[in-house]
């Protein structure tokens, strides 16, 4: 909350924070200037207090737009559904960490832009990891998505956005190209770095090496080597064959019994020898069960199977799997990157995501030397300390320090200030904080500003954003295709007034030479031959007032399509 409250007070914002009195961070949103209301609970009479209530005359409330910052989605939801009922058109701005929750947001509550942070931070900690800044990652017509080189986007590609080969001046927004490979393309994903990741889970064979530690070994090679004495004792003093006497001795030391007919001739040292070894061997088995039981219960089941199997080298590390490590591990294994996972709590979300792509996981202090150890830190090409607590990032990435001075490290971190000193005092690499990258987005969603997104080419930009239809704009009743530009501009998708996104205006239009955007993938698998220039009903239809557009330009090229969609203003008369 303070990072989002800095930056909408930066913005020229009037803001009512309600945050909770035990919040480290209340005084310092109170130096910001920032009305404070202090509440552990947000009611509805809360909410009005905070100047969320419609008047019955159809007045609007005094409070422009709300942002729900818990990281609660029950609680988020609830406040939310709340406000609807009180003001129908007040705006709404919500944090959720279930994306599959937050598709779903629009639909209850009308005007709502959703805000999801592990989305939007885990690309660049995965940039920080690799080293890879030829990617940029953005969120556009309700998806999450990705330009770059043709070569690293993974196929059907939405659109091309420049060829690169045709000329030294980029050619931008181009309907053709002849080197699909050399295009900046957008797409849904990335494509695997390597063929297979070569760090696998330990397995079950692993689990049972943890189980039959040294202890057990110990013990087992002391009841051995009293099974094979008792057998030869037996065998020469008791005139009994191999077989027989190696029956005999396991009952004994085993506690399983004891033919005492067998006994009953035996020399009395024989006796008194065959009675200690009973005895010997109820206490071994009593350890033995002991020792076992501690191995099954004290390792557990998801550290048992979630090991390191062999020693990795070049991997990456992340140590942290809440819901950032969650996207982190998911955009890692779309690239084809070697990873482990690590978190003291068996029962993180991104462990649970880590068994499902099978990467394999250590759980344990990630600030421990040992449980790094077992990360295969020592060998590791990148770390991740992206936990949720400021100090534990930083003893991790100490420890990853001394243990592989050659390894790229990224810290999360909160504290800004203490951000900064660390990376000039200890030179431990790069820190980032989900706050701060979050944050823009939300002063964006509130202000209904355009939040755009800049795409290099070569010495040439492309912007990515989207834009509303305004009232008695020309744009107005004008097909999506006259908007289209050669070269200057791009329509994506497009959103009805209170409709769903509707991306299929990307099947058009294109016609690559070996390229195969999302339109000549179905073209392939439907065995037929894709059109020069293909257009769907969608961009056919009539533009109307409060229709979105998501769009790809120039400078030049976006202006104009802001001056068609602006609300024309009337002349004033002399």
């Amino acid at each position: 909350m303070l990072r989002v409250t800095t930056e909408l007070v930066s913005s020229g914002e009037r803001v009512t924070a309600i945050v909770n009195p035990d919040s480290r961070h209340y005084d310092r949103i109170k130096e910001l200037g920032a009305n404070v209301m202090g509440a552990r609970v947000i009611s509805e009479s809360l909410l009005r207090r905070a100047g969320v209530d419609a008047a019955d005359d159809g007045a609007p409330s005094t409070a422009r737009a709300l942002v729900l910052l818990d990281n609660d989605d029950v609680h988020n939801v609830h406040t939310a559904l709340t406000a609807r009922d009180m003001d129908p058109e007040l705006r709404i701005v919500v944090q959720m960490v279930n994306p599959r929750l937050g598709k779903h947001m629009n639909r209850l509550l009308g005007d709502c832009v959703v805000i999801n942070g592990p989305s939007l931070a885990a690309p660049a900690f995965v940039s920080d990891a690799l080293e890879d800044d030829e990617l940029t990652w953005l969120d556009l017509g309700g998806r999450r998505l990705v330009a770059g080189q043709a070569d690293l986007i993974r196929e059907p590609h939405l659109t091309v956005l420049a060829d690169t080969t045709s000329s030294a001046t980029p050619t931008l927004l181009p309907l053709s190209s002849s080197d699909p490979d050399g295009d900046i393309v957008l797409g849904t994903g990335v494509r695997a770095l390597w063929g297979s990741r070569d760090v696998r889970p330990a397995g079950w064979f692993m689990a049972l090496r943890d189980i039959l530690d040294s202890r057990v070994r110990k013990i087992a090679a002391v009841m051995a080597f009293l099974i094979v004495a008792g057998t030869g004792v037996i065998h020469y003093f008791g005139g009994i064959e191999w077989w027989r006497a190696l029956y005999l001795a396991a009952g004994v030391v085993t506690s399983a019994g004891i033919d005492d007919d067998k006994f009953n001739d035996a020399q009395p040292w024989v006796k008194v020898s065959a009675v200690l070894v009973q005895l010997t061997g109820i206490v071994l088995m009593a350890l033995l069960t002991a020792v076992v039981v501690d191995s099954l219960v004290g390792a557990r089941l998801s550290r048992l199977i979630g090991g390191v199997r062999g020693r990795p080298r070049n991997h990456v590390v992340v140590c942290g799997l809440g819901t950032v490590g969650s996207r982190v591990l998911e955009i890692l294994t779309e690239r084809g990157v070697a990873v482990v996972g690590v978190d003291q709590d068996d029962e993180a979300p991104g462990v649970q995501t880590a068994h499902r792509l099978r990467i394999p996981v250590v759980v344990g202090d990630s600030s421990n030397e040992e449980t790094l150890r077992l990360a295969g830190v020592q060998r590791c090409q990148s770390v991740l300390a992206i936990t949720d607590g400021d100090i534990t990032n930083l003893e991790c990435a100490i420890m990853a320090r001394d243990l592989n001075p050659d390894a790229w490290i990224t810290m999360r971190m909160f504290d800004h200030d203490l951000a900064q000193r660390v990376e000039r005092r200890l030179g431990l690499g790069h820190s980032r904080s989900v706050s701060m990258l979050v944050a823009p987005a939300v002063a964006a969603a509130v202000a209904n500003r355009r939040s755009q997104v800049t795409v290099p080419a070569g010495r040439r930009v492309l912007l990515l954003t989207e834009v509303t239809v305004e009232p008695g704009s020309i744009a107005v009743g004008k097909r999506m295709g006259q908007l289209d530009e050669a070269g200057g501009l791009r329509v994506l998708a497009r959103q009805d007034l209170g409709g769903a996104w509707d991306w299929s205006p990307t099947s058009g239009p294109e016609s690559r030479a070996g390229g195969r955007t999302a339109a000549s993938e179905r073209e392939a698998r439907s065995g037929g031959r894709a059109p020069a220039v293909e257009r769907v009903s969608a961009v056919e239809r009539e533009l109307r007032a409060g229709d979105r557009m998501a769009v790809a330009g120039t400078r030049s090229g976006l202006a104009r399509l802001l001056m068609a969609t602006r609300a024309q203003q009337s002349s004033a008369s002399s």
